[in-house]
């Protein structure tokens, strides 16, 4: 058998295999199970359904390894074992492949975000394939195959992991959804480029949407790449069929575009999801008859790159944006939107926040889980009908990246600017414990997600058309149990692009200030939360039954003396710390945020009373 390079460039089409998870699947293997670990508890099976590929035509072997890597292993205990499981794996295709097929080392996405849209480094993505790479190397792979990726940053890691410890043959495969694009957005025309310039030795598509899709997805790399293309499709859409999904293409429809796709200029063409040896043998016949047509040009045009905008002056944005630009102190009040469908009780507090010379009103997300009006929603109808500006919380917990770019396309449009971007408490919180949350991202990736719209591009660095002109505010929390965490996720947040952070409520004046003198230099506005306790009862849930909120003792007793002399006093003395916190920060933060305790906004004005314009601080930390 030659060898990969050889095969890459001797010019004729080449046919490599279909899946093993459907394979597994259909020999009674559940889905719960590590598929991967069958390379060590049943290897005759891996083995076996190798060797059928190989009998179908297969002359590329894919080893069993798509989520073996160390961050997937970790989720069932075998994190430690990364490197023998591969090199099982790579043995495993190399006994049945023999002098008939090449090995492939598949090697899968991390399952994860990665940087700038998750917290997971570049290199610390890089390090994780590393070992993969090591383990697929020690069994003898003839080269490697990334695929199903849809970050072009993480296939990138990946690609350099693989070049780090080897220079044998790279193939990058991507996927593209319906609209021919990733989930990022990035379009073949693209990533082609992009993978081709990182030095993949080959470059395709595979799972996605079908044969017809990644037709046309193998047709617009054909224009602008030089390296070979390779194919590897699903056996179609699933079907849901008696509750089970199901793929339905024929293996002689499957042929049949494996033909086309090679005309396309596809060197290698194989399965994904669905396909079983059938797909593959029928697929030999047809592409074995026909010759590739890409005629790769001789000088590739680089593609339409999206040039970023400069962002709008933040003084232009919106009202709040001009405080922030010109270090004017800043008033805020949290309000909790209702939890049924009448909004009234909310403006009407609005209303009267705006009359008590508050400068704009924060709207929290489903605050602790729960759910109430959509606080997009509640802060259109506050800037149209109470006169004020609303800083408007969003949460990740609840939508996808697709929901959240469409969620904040259309807050552009309304003329939503000021936003709080948080990561959002997990559903367990709230009256819907078994609610499943999304964290398709976390807040940091949302940031660099907003401040790329601010720049007029998408997630997937596509022109928008425009740009948005959100104010990008975030929260941190001075009294993290994990302050080292939180300050480097704070960190984070400020190089992503967040303009001022909002934080937890204040009540131990010395955390306070040390995280303060932390954050010194970091040129980002800082506004203090302000909580003014009702009763002690009130001090007492936050201190035990909130996470991120840290009452000291002596204010927990200052409230229980207090509240032996009635509500009334409990309020009093609430009001009197909460003004206390105000004025100790005020020299070192750029605003407060101060909530109106069950809604009772005369309390939040209370607070307020007398903090006007004089001593705002710099804010800076």
């Amino acid at each position: 058998m030659t060898d990969l390079r050889d095969l890459l460039h001797d010019g004729r089409a080449h046919v490599a295999d279909g899946a093993m998870g459907t394979m597994l699947y259909g020999r009674g293997i559940f889905l719960n199970v590590c598929y991967d670990e069958l390379n060590l508890r049943q290897p005759e099976l891996v083995r076996a359904i190798h060797a059928e590929y190989v009998d179908a035509g297969a002359e590329l072997l894919e080893t069993n390894t798509f989520g073996a890597n160390p961050v997937k292993l970790a989720g069932y205990g075998l994190a430690a074992v990364t490197e023998q499981l591969n090199a099982a794996a790579a043995r495993l295709a190399r006994e049945a492949g023999g002098d008939r097929a090449l090995v492939l080392g598949a090697i899968g996405p991390l399952g994860l975000r990665v940087e700038p849209f998750g917290e997971t480094g570049v290199e610390e993505a890089r390090a994780a394939f590393r070992r993969q790479v090591a383990g697929l190397l020690e069994g003898g792979v003839d080269g490697f195959l990334l695929e199903t990726f849809a970050d072009v940053n993480e296939v990138a890691a990946a690609l350099r992991a693989a070049r780090d410890l080897s220079d044998l043959p790279v193939l990058a495969q991507m996927t593209v959804g319906e609209a021919g694009v990733t989930a990022y957005g990035t379009a073949p025309a693209a990533f082609g480029p992009e993978l081709e310039a990182l030095g993949a030795d080959a470059i395709g598509v595979n799972c996605s949407v079908g044969p017809q899709g990644v037709l046309e997805a193998i047709e617009a790399l054909a224009a602008v790449v030089r390296v070979p293309l390779t194919a590897m499709p699903n056996a179609g859409l699933p079907r849901e069929v008696g509750g089970r999904q199901m793929y339905l293409a024929s293996p002689e429809y499957f042929a049949s575009y494996a033909r086309r796709i090679v005309e396309a200029g596809a060197r290698i063409v194989g399965g994904c999801c669905g396909t079983t040896p059938a797909h593959i043998r029928a697929a030999a016949g047809f592409v074995h008859s026909v010759s590739p047509r890409h005629a790769p040009p001789t000088t590739v045009a680089p593609p339409a790159v999206a040039e970023a905008l400069e962002p709008v002056p933040l003084a232009e944005r919106s009202r709040l944006g001009g405080r922030l630009a010109r270090g004017e102190w800043i008033r805020t009040v949290e309000i909790v939107p209702p939890r049924g469908t009448d909004p009234a009780p909310m403006l009407a507090q609005a209303r009267a926040l705006a009359a008590g010379g508050v400068h704009a009103v924060n709207v929290p997300d489903g605050p602790r889980a729960a759910s109430r009006m959509g606080a997009l929603l509640s802060g259109l109808l506050i800037a149209r009908e109470a006169g004020i500006e609303p800083v408007v919380h969003y949460a990740c917990r609840d939508r996808n990246l697709l929901g959240m770019l469409s969620d904040l396309l259309g807050a552009a449009a309304s003329g939503l600017t000021n936003l709080l971007i948080v990561t959002g408490d997990p559903p367990k919180m709230g009256p819907y414990p078994e609610a499943t949350a999304v964290f398709d991202i976390d807040s940091i990736g949302l940031v660099n997600l907003v401040a790329g719209l601010n720049r007029g591009l998408d997630p997937g660095g596509n022109a928008l058309g425009g740009q948005t002109r959100f104010v990008i505010g975030v929260g941190v929390n001075p009294t993290a149990h994990e302050l080292e965490r939180e300050l480097g996720r704070f960190r984070w947040k400020v190089e992503a692009g967040a303009e001022f952070a909002v934080t937890q409520p204040v009540f131990d004046l010395e955390q306070f200030d040390r995280f303060l003198d932390r954050i010194a230099g970091w040129e980002i506005p800082v506004v203090a939360g302000i909580w003014p306790l009702v009763s002690l009862r009130n001090a007492e849930f936050l201190a035990n039954e909130v996470p991120g909120v840290r009452v000291p003792p002596a204010v927990l007793d200052r409230m229980r003396r207090a509240s032996g002399a009635g509500r009334e006093a409990a309020l009093a003395e609430g009001v009197a710390i909460a003004r206390e916190m105000l004025e100790a920060v005020r020299e070192r933060v750029r605003g407060v945020q101060v909530s109106a305790p069950f809604g009772r906004v005369e309390v939040a004005l209370q607070v307020l009373e007398g903090s006007g314009e004089r001593g705002a601080g710099s804010g800076t930390g």
